[in-house]
């Protein structure tokens, strides 16, 4: 039986719910049966995502941040997009240390997480219009099956 699962989930781009899409997107992927290490690892990178729209997509303003997820057998598949202001220079963007807010003390490693964490990672946006992530991992899968 092809086991097929999808959801969209659309928030406010406030922090407080960062950790409610990391919750979400955990529960959401239960009925693939990963291990508490898989969990963990969505979840950050899930984590990183959502505070990349908050911190810089939409520069602490208010706006919505949108999860959709679909499972599709062992491949989970993560989108998390905002109508924040874009990124200018992706390539920059996804270089490890590099951040356009020093001031925040944010590491700058956000897209290395998420790359580490998730076995495949796509980034496209639009200056001025907004940043979409995509992220897929292969549950129950040794190694990274993209490479």
């Amino acid at each position: 039986m092809h086991n097929t699962n999808e959801m969209t989930v659309e928030f406010q781009s406030i922090p407080q719910n960062e950790s409610f899409a990391r919750m979400v997107v955990a529960a959401f992927i239960t009925g693939t049966n990963p291990t508490l290490e898989e969990v963990s690892d969505i979840k950050t990178a899930v984590s990183e995502a959502v505070t990349n729209a908050i911190i810089h997509g939409y520069e602490h303003k208010e706006g919505i941040v949108k999860i959709r997820a679909r499972v599709d057998g062992r491949t989970v598949y993560l989108e998390i997009s905002d109508k924040g202001c874009g990124i200018q220079n992706i390539s920059q963007a996804m270089e490890p240390l590099y951040t356009s807010k020093p001031e925040e003390e944010r590491s700058g490693m956000g897209f290395s997480f998420m790359e580490a964490f998730m076995d495949r990672l796509e980034v496209e946006s639009t200056y001025g219009v907004g940043t979409i992530v995509k992220m897929w991992k292969e549950i129950g899968v040794t190694g990274h099956p993209y490479e």
